[in-house]
């Protein structure tokens, strides 16, 4: 939401500064150079990218659109199932929890998580992570550098569409003097016509340099800097489940691996110890 507010702020300027100036708005609405722009900005990412980044790349600029869903909350929702979890293992031992890490979408405890049990990623990351600890061939230190593994594949995963929408940003003011280019070209062939003509031609030709360059640093920059802090959130998020299984992996007692967890949260979001000590004890572990 803060993306489309932060991008009428930006319209409003430039068209109230520009009619402050005297000028008339319609001169900027130059349909061919917003068709050789906009056009040739998509037809790169097409061609620069694997079909997998081009969906992620839209789901990206989706979840920009409506903010980042990692709340306070969200970040909570992980690390009390888990704690539910090893607080039945405590009891029944580790076999305990097979049959909730094997079917989540059937536990009692996961179903509680209905925003968790959403996101099949984070349940496959917790699910991988688990099993280890469940087959008793792993150590905490082991499991840490796989997990870490992990996490390093997610960055790479999301920088993908990063990098080619950067490449489009840093490339909008060149395509944009492409569409000047080809209107000098027209100018050019209209150069025996009146002035009014030709002056009008020139203006239409200079609105793609000025539209390439604001659409770059107005628009897609901006955009691209809140999808990077999106995937920050989102590898925090893996973070908090990593940092949990892997301190109750390397014997921590469940109280103590939530608290492992709720130091990877980011600082406006994470609670206090104690706000989390209270939290978990007002959970009631399964049975």
């Amino acid at each position: 939401m803060l993306v489309i507010i932060g991008w009428l702020i930006v319209t409003g300027a430039v068209l109230g500064g520009f009619m402050y100036s005297g000028g008339r708005p319609m001169a900027l609405f130059v349909i061919g150079e917003y068709a050789i722009i906009l056009g040739v900005a998509l037809g790169y990412m097409v061609a620069a990218s694997p079909m997998h980044v081009l969906k992620l790349a839209l789901s990206k600029v989706l979840t920009a659109f409506k903010g980042s869903p990692y709340s306070k909350d969200m970040y909570l929702d992980v690390i009390k199932p888990l704690y539910e979890l090893f607080m039945v293992a405590r009891e029944q031992g580790v076999v305990g929890i097979e049959e909730h890490v094997a079917n989540p979408h059937e536990s009692v405890i996961f179903k509680k998580y209905p925003k968790f049990l959403a996101d099949h990623h984070a349940v496959a990351f917790m699910q991988d992570a688990l099993r280890p600890i469940i087959d008793g061939r792993v150590k905490g230190d082991q499991l840490k550098a796989t997990l870490d593994e992990d996490l390093d594949r997610i960055y790479a995963h999301n920088a993908h569409p990063v990098a080619v929408m950067s490449k489009i940003g840093d490339a909008l003011p060149g395509i944009g003097i492409v569409a000047a280019v080809l209107g000098i070209v027209i100018t050019m062939s209209s150069i025996g016509g009146s002035k009014e003509e030709i002056g009008h031609h020139v203006a239409s030709a200079l609105v793609g340099t000025f539209l390439g360059i604001l659409v770059s640093y107005g628009y897609m920059q901006p955009l691209i800097t809140n999808i990077e802090f999106i995937n920050d959130d989102e590898l925090n998020y893996y973070q908090v489940m990593s940092n949990v299984i892997v301190s109750y992996a390397a014997g921590a007692p469940p109280m103590m691996a939530a608290e492992s967890g709720r130091r990877a949260i980011p600082g406006d979001r994470q609670p206090t110890s104690e706000e989390l000590e209270a939290l978990l004890k007002s959970v009631t572990p399964h049975r």
